[in-house]
């Protein structure tokens, strides 16, 4: 059965919108965790627009799951992320014009940075994972790199519909196989939300979901513990049917 991530960024988004201190996203995590959460996600980014410092420093000592740490091969954060030592980080792109995360990292055009982040997170005793598309020659270059595992990025099964959903979902089982051939472990986050995330929960080998967005919004309607409840009762659900 994957685990669930639960990514608190956007409680952070909320808060930064007015520069003041709520909702605090150490707040999220603890209402997650009581909801069902196993890992709790957040991403510093290089232009703190959302997750600052404090929070990570704060849900170091907090949180009491697994905690995710997603960052860029930036050295400032890198240097803090040695320093907290989450659990595990998960290697992502960044553009400070996006919007959110628009696909996998490369790696093929930034082996040598990207091995050297790996390296220096390994030193400390993190766990390593890298945020990849489901192509097989961005796996290969991963797996050279002696990370634990491997998220995939769902974003394009996400907005594709019928059909082109379906061979979205194809491409992404064909990868998750190829991942745990090569001894690493399958993740997968990005764009899930209540009603796609059962056929990726139900891919063989799937250990971890990370899901953001859709359970903060959900979290409006009728609060944040019963919103992971449910995404958590989802989950569980597609692998015992």
């Amino acid at each position: 059965m994957p685990e669930l991530g639960v990514n608190i960024d956007h409680v952070a988004t909320v808060r930064e919108a007015r520069r003041t201190n709520e909702p605090d996203p150490a707040w999220a995590a603890m209402a997650a965790e009581l909801g069902g959460a196993d890992c709790i996600t957040l991403h510093l980014r290089e232009d703190r627009r959302h997750i600052q410092d404090r929070d990570l420093l704060v849900m170091r000592e907090t949180v009491k799951v697994k905690l995710n740490l997603e960052m860029a091969c930036d050295n400032g954060v890198l240097e803090l992320a040695c320093r907290v030592r989450p659990q595990q980080v998960t290697l992502v792109p960044e553009r400070r014009e996006e919007v959110t995360t628009e696909g996998g990292l490369d790696v093929l055009a930034h082996r040598a940075v990207v091995a050297k982040t790996v390296e220096r997170l390994h030193a400390e005793g993190i766990s390593v994972s890298l945020f990849l598309d489901p192509d097989l020659a961005q796996i290969e270059a991963g797996a050279g790199m002696n990370v634990e595992a491997v998220e995939l990025h769902t974003g394009q099964y996400a907005l594709a519909a019928g059909a082109a959903r379906r061979d979205e979902l194809v491409k992404l089982a064909s990868a998750g196989a190829r991942i745990q051939q090569l001894g690493m472990a399958l993740h997968a986050g990005h764009g899930l939300n209540y009603v796609n995330v059962q056929p990726v929960a139900a891919l063989p080998g799937m250990l971890e979901l990370n899901i953001g967005h859709s359970i903060v919004a959900r979290a409006l309607m009728v609060g944040f513990q019963q919103a992971v409840r449910e995404m958590k009762q989802l989950v569980v659900a597609a692998r015992t049917e």
